[in-house]
């Protein structure tokens, strides 16, 4: 398949408006909306052709918005969820699962900064990685810093496809989690996504993307813009996009295009 005709993907990306009811406690809330057509139109704006949206943190395992979200584009997105680990087992029954299949999600997503890395070892996570990996989802992950350490073990094992998000916030304090992203990445289940560069300090996502590319792992890279750019509201898409393409030199065609559809599960048409 030529990667000349493959669509550019934007595999994160994140919906809402205000009054939407949102986790207890949240570390942020933004005040402003991101609505569907804002997001479709950066993404018309700016040559690319499908999205991928993640459920936002503040908005917890309620999916209701990006389901609805995804039902009013379905040729052009794809979901990933979140859900409440303490209910495993119904949040993640087959039954449902299939149902969520059908409406586009393609994954489910742990954001672990801040909050307690969960023990994916279990017999229970362990169920809930083999339902994935039979759908063709992945897990994604957020964490930083010596999370890694705690995660690298587990994710080694893991039985589902394993995204990194934001490649994995590198920074100059944590060589060694640096170390231990560039381990789970060269595993053939494992991708990342070359996003969120205003998320780590200056240059640590360029060097990042540098070692991702010299240990040959390019064909599990994605991009993401991470629209709207929660608490970094003054980032512009395009100018995150090219930040990615230049980084990404002559691999960038595949890791927009190609790449992105085959971690999706979307053909090309």
């Amino acid at each position: 398949m030529s990667n000349a005709l493959a669509p550019h993907i934007d595999t994160h990306a994140h919906v809402f408006e205000p009054g939407l009811a949102t986790v207890a406690q949240p570390r942020y809330v933004p005040s402003y909306a991101a609505p569907l057509a804002a997001y479709l139109e950066q993404l018309d704006v700016n040559g690319m052709q499908r999205g991928v949206l993640v459920q936002p943190s503040f908005l917890g395992s309620d999916n209701s918005y990006l389901l609805a979200a995804l039902a009013q584009a379905p040729d052009r997105l794809r979901g990933v969820i979140v859900v409440d680990t303490a209910h495993l087992e119904s949040e993640l029954s087959e039954e449902r699962m299939a149902r969520l299949d059908a409406s586009g999600v393609r994954g489910m997503r742990l954001n672990l900064v801040g909050a307690a890395v969960p023990a994916l070892q279990s017999a229970e996570w362990q169920i809930v990685g083999e339902r994935l990996a039979a759908l063709g989802w992945h897990l994604e992950i957020q964490a930083a810093g010596a999370q890694w350490e705690a995660l690298e073990s587990a994710l080694t094992a893991w039985p589902s496809i394993v995204v990194i998000d934001h490649l994995g916030l590198p920074s100059p304090d944590e060589r060694d989690a640096k170390r231990r992203v560039l381990r789970l990445a060269s595993r053939i289940n494992t991708w990342v996504k070359v996003s969120g560069f205003y998320r780590s300090q200056p240059g640590e996502a360029l060097s990042m993307t540098s070692a991702l590319r010299s240990a040959g792992l390019t064909e599990r890279l994605v991009f993401g813009s991470d629209w709207p750019f929660t608490r970094f509201e003054d980032q512009r898409y395009a100018d995150l996009k090219c930040r990615a393409v230049e980084a990404l030199g002559d691999d960038a065609e595949r890791v927009l295009g190609q790449n992105a559809l085959r971690l999706m599960g979307w053909g090309i048409g």
